[in-house]
């Protein structure tokens, strides 16, 4: 078969999981489509279902996609709830950049509200926990050092990074956030648990301060993340 016409369960079984689309990895989960309605149509349906959803789909919701089932729709929500239990849960691997935690904070994209959260790390970078610190207003958090280390100090954490969502769907980092970046850096410094990054999360992507202004935080401390 020529390679740029490889169908998806070819294409991942010769290339990897990553190089596929979300239509393709939906199409591979699926099967098959119905009469009216082919895998491929049935999973660019489900697809942007999914990408404009705010919150976990629900059983009647998936319905109500065209060639969608209660079969499939059983298939697609298991494969959800098995990603948020494993892939998204409490595997052990060292944050070496922003990307690496972000599959940890996915689920921050639907929340109505914006929530800021510490996660956490030991080491070797790898994540001990993660801990809600506020949920603000629909459009801002406030949050005071001394709530957001507090966590990090009884896990006996060596660096942190700070992750906040934006529920308008931006991920483009406002004047306030780089305001509490400077005090969450201060603050860090003085404790001795060094902020390495604080990443803001939109319903389509993401900001690394880290990596837009390194100069916040402690040097020698980005190599691990950007």
């Amino acid at each position: 078969m020529d390679q740029e016409n490889l169908l998806p369960r070819e294409k991942l079984q010769q290339r990897g999981a990553a190089t596929l689309t979300s239509e393709e990895l939906l199409a591979i989960i699926l099967g098959s489509g119905t009469r009216d309605c082919d895998v491929f149509e049935l999973s660019r349906n489900l697809s942007s279902y999914l990408s404009s959803a705010t919150s976990m789909p629900e059983m009647d919701s998936l319905l109500r996609i065209r060639g969608l089932g209660r079969a499939k729709a059983t298939q697609v929500l298991a494969c959800l709830e098995l990603s948020g239990r494993y892939i998204l849960g409490n595997k052990a691997i060292s944050i070496m950049r922003p990307e690496d935690i972000l599959p940890r904070l996915a689920y921050l994209k639907y929340e109505p509200q914006e929530h800021l959260v510490v996660v956490t790390l030991n080491s070797v970078n790898r994540v001990i926990n993660i801990h809600e610190v506020t949920t603000g207003l629909v459009n801002q958090t406030p949050v005071h050092p001394r709530e957001a280390f507090c966590r990090a100090v009884e896990d006996k954490a060596v660096s942190v990074i700070f992750a906040h969502n934006h529920p308008s769907g931006s991920s483009e980092p406002s004047a306030d956030d780089y305001a509490i970046t400077r005090v969450l850096c201060a603050a860090g410094k003085i404790l001795q648990i060094p902020v390495i990054d604080h990443v803001v999360i939109g319903k389509s992507g993401f900001t690394s301060i880290c990596r837009e202004h390194p100069e916040f935080f402690e040097k020698g401390l980005m190599s691990a993340i950007v």
